[in-house]
């Protein structure tokens, strides 16, 4: 239920966020303009936000001929979880890393990079799949899916509107004002990472606890958080800085981004692996 009503509410928020923005550029009839556009793509995020992610992510759907340990694995804790096998799939990054996607149980997917499979033990991919499928039981995957389509979404209308403020403040003045147009491009995406903080740092706890009570051990999962940290900061990943929060680390560690450490998406790995060692998730 609180999952759900986080999805609702950012899914209000985006609408809104549209009929606003409608009317910055558009006046009165900017407000049914973005109201409509503010409805198809609340209607997009809801169903095609774990498309968006598999695509970003250059995913490709894997049988369980072509990786038969990745699917036995994903079988056994599916089973023990209680949840449907979610789709399975492979992404081409050499940096190990994962994370799941779909609107619900029943519309799930799983990605893994390959680099996962090539660098990890089979009991580390294990600990990182079953904190996957523990975001899938949680309901956690619906509204980081969401939360990551409005972050590009936002990053989008803060690039119009930079352009808008830059290129056409001087139109028409009783309806673009240059200066909030350009603090609209500045604060925007802010807001955006702010959201994306906020939601993504409880569930990861909460999937790291629920996963390591899933396999009996916090211990598996600690290794594996461990060496993905240590892998994300040397080998780097091609991913949107939107749809960094869905990964299981941050798939960005090795990029220098400014204020990173005070807008990280993420909890101290540090932290993560601590909880998982003192048995407090028991």
């Amino acid at each position: 239920m609180k999952n759900a009503a986080k999805t609702a509410a950012l899914l209000a928020g985006l609408g809104g966020l549209f009929i606003i923005l409608g009317g910055v550029f558009g006046g009165k009839g900017g407000l049914i303009i973005g109201l409509v556009i503010g409805l198809l793509f609340v209607g997009f995020s809801y169903w095609f936000s774990d498309k968006l992610a598999i695509k970003a992510a250059r995913g490709v759907e894997v049988t369980p001929q072509q990786a038969p340990e990745y699917h036995q694995i994903v079988d056994e804790l599916a089973a023990k979880a209680g949840i449907p096998k979610p789709r399975l799939f492979i992404a081409p990054s050499d940096q190990p890393n994962a994370f799941a996607t779909g609107r619900n149980p029943r519309h799930a997917a799983v990605c893994v990079n390959q680099g996962l499979l090539q660098l990890m033990s089979w009991d580390e991919v294990r600990g990182v799949l079953a904190h996957e499928l523990m975001h899938v039981r949680n309901r956690d995957i619906l509204t980081s899916s969401v939360a990551a389509a409005i972050g590009m979404g936002i990053t989008v209308l803060a690039s119009m509107a930079r352009f808008a403020a830059i290129f056409g403040g001087g139109r028409d003045n009783d309806r673009e004002n240059p200066i909030a147009l350009l603090a609209m491009s500045i604060l925007a995406p802010l807001a955006a990472a702010i959201i994306q903080m906020g939601i993504s740092r409880s569930r990861e706890y909460q999937a790291d606890a629920s996963a390591a009570k899933l396999l009996g051990t916090g211990e598996p999962l600690a290794q594996a958080l461990e060496r993905l940290d240590a892998y994300s900061g040397r080998i780097p990943a091609n991913v949107n800085v939107n749809q960094a929060s869905a990964y299981i680390v941050n798939p960005l560690k090795g990029r220098k981004i400014q204020f990173a450490k005070w807008f990280s998406t993420h909890p101290p790995v540090e932290e993560r692996v601590a909880r998982l060692r003192s048995g407090a998730w028991a």
